[in-house]
């Protein structure tokens, strides 16, 4: 191989090398739902003009039709793999001199070599998205590089009339390297401008050698792709401005969470003002401000379930107290029924008729009860604490309202630390949220 070509070769595998990068950064998932084969179709100019490579055998290049082909493989919005082919005539003279001075003499007077076919695999770079802020563009400017083989038969026009330059067909490497912008015309056709310079690996092309390097000829085409599939392109799909929206997206959805947040800590502010209300006791007999009918007690007195001073000391009951089968079944109705207000220590009206019948029990046999409450894992530790707390207290309140005796009713709160089952299951979760009663 000559060194010209040598030169040449650099610049095909760097841009493979540069395919290859991006290829390997880009995320898999980037091409799902989005079309990667596509075909295209163009035609322009041949020329044996180079401006890469120094002079051409030739002083007066001139423009011949050419036509191709293309299929591609777009593996990420940056990189593609494309199979070309193309045909045409490339011609030239030296009807002028060069633009060294020289004038040639001697030697051919002009050439015409018709290409009969060349095929070349070629990486294709997206250099960058015009506007990154756009799911799809509308604009993509690209670089290509690779390697194939062109199959091609010169004829040169000497003193003594035109001869073939062989007698059968030349094939021979070549090296194109590219540059092109493409426009997106609709989901899927683009409009194709190109420009590639094909390094052929000798001095055959146009059927004189003159020692000056290998030979080297253009194509300037235009041309229309169409995509294969029924959605979008890959190549002009923008992951910037995805990534983008997912950010904007996420924000939105944080601002959301922050706007509940200040909300459930309104709510709890006024649950904790309601609750601090519901349970102040200014004497401190046990009996709620709300339901002691005999405020300003003073400190010590023995009370009963409305406030009241006992006028006869309570019965100290001797025998042993026996809780029956019925006792517990009336207790375990009252747990089934039980409901509270959403994230308060509200006790819903249906609940009242059997907490009575638990009051009626405590006030017939004279039962001491202890009050549990339990809560799921849902919100802050301090929070469950304190609501489990407030529930059981306000079932204490109701039963002494109904009666019971306040010193024989333990209200405690232990939040989400003794969970019956998993909080990973909304069903979990609500058998978590409970208040135990025990009778002893």
């Amino acid at each position: 191989m000559k060194i010209s070509l040598i030169k040449t070769l650099p610049a095909a595998v760097v841009a493979l090398l540069i395919g290859n990068a991006v290829h390997a950064q880009a995320p898999a998932s980037s091409s799902a739902k989005l079309n990667t084969w596509s075909i295209g179709v163009n035609a322009g100019l041949l020329t044996g003009l180079s401006p890469l490579g120094g002079e051409n055998d030739f002083s007066n290049e001139k423009a011949s039709l050419g036509y191709g082909l293309y299929i591609k493989k777009q593996f990420t919005p940056y990189f593609s793999l494309r199979l070309d082919g193309v045909r045409g005539t490339v011609k030239g003279d030296n009807t002028k001199a060069f633009k060294s001075g020289f004038t040639p003499t001697g030697g051919p007077s002009a050439y015409e070599t018709k290409l009969n076919w060349s095929g070349s695999l070629n990486a294709v770079v997206n250099l960058f998205n015009i506007d990154m802020f756009k799911k799809e563009d509308v604009l993509q400017l690209y670089v290509s590089g690779g390697a194939g083989l062109a199959g091609y038969k010169p004829k040169i026009t000497t003193a003594s009339g035109t001869a073939d330059y062989s007698n059968k067909d030349i094939k021979e490497l070549i090296i194109p390297v590219g540059a092109g912008a493409k426009f997106r015309l609709s989901d899927n056709v683009n409009f194709d401008l190109g420009w590639t310079v094909n390094f052929v690996d000798g001095d055959n092309f146009d059927g004189y050698k003159t020692g000056r390097g290998n030979d080297k000829y253009n194509y300037a085409y235009a041309g229309l792709e169409f995509s294969l599939g029924g959605g979008k392109q890959l190549a002009f799909h923008n992951p910037v401005a995805l990534t983008y929206d997912e950010a904007l997206a996420a924000k939105q959805t944080a601002d959301a969470l922050k706007g509940d947040l200040d909300a459930a800590k309104a709510d709890n502010a006024r649950l904790r003002s309601e609750m601090n209300d519901l349970l102040k006791d200014s004497d401190g007999d046990g009996v709620a401000d709300k339901l002691d009918k005999c405020p300003g007690t003073p400190s010590g007195t023995v009370v009963d379930g409305s406030g009241c001073p006992l006028v006869v000391p309570a019965p100290v009951i001797k025998e042993k107290v026996i809780v029956t089968e019925a006792d517990r079944k009336v207790v375990n109705e009252a747990i089934k029924n039980l409901e509270f207000d959403l994230g308060k220590a509200t006790i819903r009206p249906k609940s009242y008729p059997t907490l009575n019948r638990v009051a009626a029990l405590l006030v017939e046999k004279n039962f001491s009860l202890k009050l549990a409450g339990h809560t799921d894992n849902t919100g802050s530790m301090a929070l469950n604490l304190r609501l489990s707390k407030d529930r059981a207290e306000s079932i204490k309140a109701y039963l002494v309202s109904q009666g019971a005796n306040a010193s024989r009713i333990e209200a405690t709160g232990y939040g989400p630390n003794q969970p019956i089952a998993t909080n990973k299951t909304k069903a979990g979760r609500q058998k978590n949220r409970r208040v135990e009663f025990t009778l002893f």
